[in-house]
C-alpha cells in the first residue's frame, strides 16, 4: 500500500496578484508487498512495458506531488488536502475545508461546491493510476445529496470500481467528521493517451491519389468504351 499525505496552502498575500500555491508533503509512507515494489508502476514505451519503482513514479497527479507542476487552481479553491492514495488498489482518501465563501443563504455548504468536491475525489482516484501522457476528464457525474453540509473539513472518499483501456467507472462519497455520509457519487471518466504514449505503428492521413489509382481498374476495364 502506498500512503502519502499532501497538502496545498495559499501564499498569505493580501494582493490582487495571483496566489501562488505552496506542495506541502506532511508525510510519506510506503508500505508496499514485496512484489508491488518490485513490479512498480509499468510505462508503455513503444509495444514494450517499461517498469519503474513506485518511489519514481510519474504522470499527472504524481508529478503534482512532487511539485514538478502546480496544483491545479480548483484544487486550491477546493481546499484540497491528501490524507492517503493506494494506486494498487484504486482508492483515496482526500478531505477539503469549506469555507464561508462556500455557503448558501442557510448556512449550509452550496450543493455545487459538494458536487466539486466529488468529482476532486473520484477523478483523482482515477488520476493516481495513470501514467505519463494520462488524462482521464469526466464524462458523467451523478451526485445523491443525503444530508445538509456546514462548513469546515469535508472528507472524500473514492475508489475506481472498474477500468478498461479507454473508460473509468468510479464511485465515492463525502462524510463529515464524524464519518455521517453527506453526498455519495458515480461518475464515468474518459482515458486519453498522447500521440507519443501510444502502442503500435502509427497511421498517417490517408493517401487519396492512390486509393483512386487503385480503385481505376475496376471503374474503367481495358477495352470499355470511354464518353468523351
Amino acid at each position: 500500500m502506498t500512503t502519502v499525505r499532501a497538502s496545498v496552502t495559499r501564499s498569505p498575500s493580501k494582493t490582487r496578484t495571483p496566489v501562488s500555491a505552496v506542495l506541502v508533503i506532511t508525510s510519506a509512507k510506503l508500505a508496499l508487498p514485496a512484489a508491488s515494489r518490485q513490479l512498480g508502476a509499468a510505462e508503455l514505451s513503444g509495444c514494450a512495458v517499461k517498469v519503474r519503482p513506485v518511489q519514481q513514479r510519474t504522470g499527472p497527479f504524481w508529478d503534482f506531488l512532487a511539485g514538478r507542476v502546480p496544483p491545479p487552481p480548483a484544487a486550491r479553491t477546493l481546499g484540497w488536502e491528501l490524507e492517503s492514495v493506494e494506486p494498487e488498489a484504486g482508492t483515496i482518501a482526500v478531505r477539503f475545508t469549506a469555507g464561508p465563501e462556500f455557503l448558501n443563504p442557510w448556512g449550509k455548504v452550496q450543493g455545487g461546491f459538494l458536487a466539486a468536491m466529488l468529482d476532486d475525489t473520484l477523478g483523482a482516484a482515477l488520476v493516481a493510476t495513470l501514467g505519463p501522457g494520462e488524462s482521464a476528464p469526466t464524462l458523467e457525474l451523478k451526485v445523491n445529496y443525503l444530508r445538509p453540509a456546514g462548513p469546515g473539513v469535508l472528507h472524500g472518499r473514492g475508489r475506481v470500481v472498474h477500468r478498461t483501456g479507454s473508460t473509468g467507472f468510479l464511485a465515492g462519497e463525502l462524510v463529515d467528521d464524524e464519518g455521517r455520509e453527506l453526498a455519495t457519487a458515480t461518475a464515468t471518466a474518459r482515458i486519453f493517451r498522447s500521440r507519443q504514449f501510444r502502442c503500435g505503428p502509427r497511421r498517417g492521413p490517408p493517401n487519396l491519389e492512390a486509393m483512386i489509382t487503385g480503385m481505376a481498374p475496376s471503374l474503367a476495364r481495358k477495352g470499355d468504351p470511354v464518353d468523351d
